[in-house]
């Protein structure tokens, strides 16, 4: 079977999981998982922040961090289509009494100068406390560039606000912009990170920070759920994600490159615009409003797409070979009749 929905479907390597069952472990609650605290203290490094805290889930560090930087009745400024805005249930509002106030963004999903400044409500009664902006990149697979992320730090800081940036993919983002880690985190106090999707490992997050957040954010944490015992099982799986699965991200985005040329004639164009890839992935819309036929076609060749409505997302992961995604396109052609 043949998995395109996302690159969080991918499973365990014979490798990896050789790598958690040799994990050293111990109880994380304790912090004496050797293993996790191996892998806090390198990505806390790799960050250039002082902390780092291993989390089961995206979902859960973003929420960790949002409830640590901000209080009830204070709010949070988003870009209205990032994850933390419309993908993890509002959980910032109906766990941590937050508001949320989401700002239009730019056609590169960037935050458009000016933006944020506009959206800090006056010091009055009436209105919630601003106290955070959340940023996102990768953001749908686009890498937002630096001079986007530095005016955006500027005018926070300008406003007075902490900056969190959701970097689920941000490995993606490095490996598009041709930097490193810490030239990005510097434009956030806190900054989270997953290895269950274009890394690899089954589950697992982390979020880093400055010293004076350890005790927020291991104190949410808690709340939420996610204080585990012998952990190390993942933390071995995210390390070894680290250590073999970062510089291949480049073959991901090579691969979304020529998906996304392979499937141009078949792409219903929008003022006139040819099918463009982002990073790892392809959004593509199939021609003569074709999408639930094909979906239904894919799936009888044994290949799983989401279901087009009528754009649907293509991503590229560590499963993905040359030769699975020239049989794909090979089956799409045959769909449309070439």
């Amino acid at each position: 079977m043949i998995d395109l929905r996302s690159d969080t479907v991918t499973k365990p390597s014979k490798e990896m999981l050789q790598a958690m069952y040799e994990a050293e472990v111990g109880d994380d609650v304790y912090g004496e998982d050797p293993t996790i605290n191996k892998l806090e203290k390198e990505f806390s490094e790799l960050l250039g922040k002082d902390r780092a805290v291993f989390m089961t889930s995206g979902t859960q560090s973003n929420l960790s961090a949002i409830l640590s930087h901000c209080g009830r009745g204070e709010e949070m400024i988003v870009g209205n289509v990032y994850h933390t805005a419309l993908d993890e249930a509002a959980g910032a509002s109906v766990l941590g009494g937050i508001a949320i106030s989401t700002i239009e963004v730019e056609e590169d999903l960037s935050i458009k100068d000016g933006t944020i400044k506009n959206a800090v409500k006056p010091d009055d009664p009436h209105y919630p406390i601003s106290k955070l902006l959340c940023l996102e990149n990768t953001s749908q697979g686009r890498a937002i560039p630096f001079e986007n992320l530095k005016r955006n730090h500027a005018e926070a800081k300008e406003m007075d606000l902490s900056i969190h940036l959701d970097g689920a993919r941000l490995f993606n983002a490095i490996e598009d912009l041709k930097c490193e880690p810490k030239d990005i985190a510097q434009f956030a106090d806190s900054v989270s990170i997953c290895f269950s999707k274009g890394l690899g490992a089954p589950a697992g997050s982390i979020l880093c920070f400055p010293e004076n957040m350890e005790h927020k954010v291991r104190r949410q944490r808690k709340i939420l759920g996610g204080a585990l015992r012998q952990v190390g099982v993942l933390g071995a799986a995210c390390l070894y994600a680290v250590k073999n699965n970062i510089k291949r991200l480049k073959e991901d985005h090579e691969r979304a490159s020529f998906l996304a040329k392979a499937l141009n004639p078949y792409h219903c164009k929008k003022n006139g615009k040819d099918l463009d890839s982002f990073t790892n992935m392809v959004f593509f819309e199939p021609i003569e409003k074709k999408g639930s036929d094909l979906f239904s076609f894919l799936k009888n060749k044994g290949i799983i797409i989401s279901k087009p409505s009528p754009e649907t997302r293509l991503v590229m992961h560590l499963n993905i070979t040359d030769e699975v995604l020239n049989r794909f396109v090979k089956t799409v052609k045959e769909f449309y009749g070439d």
